[in-house]
């Protein structure tokens, strides 16, 4: 398989906050952010392996700050690390006060994605083409973060105890 670079499945979406998305207080629910951060890195591990997809976890969802009723999100997704059939995925949230032009970095979150084939099992993807320091840097740290994930479930499932 031919490796792929990062910057060719890289998505960029936006969502405008309204009414049926916020609480009464007019603050964006965090599950209409996870539904969006969901679907926007969906996109990407699709472009890669121009297959099918389903996510696996989610992890390090970090809520910085609220977003409100009017805003203008945007979802910034790129690929950060390839296994064999897994992918990572970044996603940055940022909302823009449409009134101020204000841009808040709101949330950011990784995922992790597994290719499947026509029979729903798991199947090999393009490896990732480490072409920029950017993709050098992000597909680092997202080793570390695959390595902590494996220790986590290796201690959840009792094979491991904690540190």
């Amino acid at each position: 398989m031919k490796p792929k670079s990062a910057k060719e499945s890289e998505v960029i979406m936006t969502h405008l906050v309204l009414p049926q998305d916020a609480n009464p207080a007019g603050n964006l629910h965090g599950g209409v952010i996870l539904r969006h951060i969901d679907t926007t890195a969906g996109v990407v591990a699709k472009r890669h392996t121009r297959g099918n997809v389903v996510t696996v976890s989610i992890d390090r969802m970090a809520f910085k700050l609220p977003a409100y009723m009017g805003e203008l999100l945007t979802f910034k997704a790129s690929l950060n690390h390839v296994g064999r059939s897994s992918m990572e995925i970044g996603v940055r949230v940022e909302a823009e006060n449409l009134r101020t032009g204000e841009v808040r970095h709101t949330n950011s979150a990784y995922l992790t994605f597994v290719a499947l084939d026509d029979n729903g099992k798991p199947m090999p993807v393009p490896p990732l083409l480490l072409d920029t320091p950017t993709a050098q840097r992000r597909h680092r740290e997202a080793e570390l973060r695959r390595e902590m994930r494996q220790r986590e479930r290796a201690i959840e499932e009792g094979k491991a105890q904690p540190a």
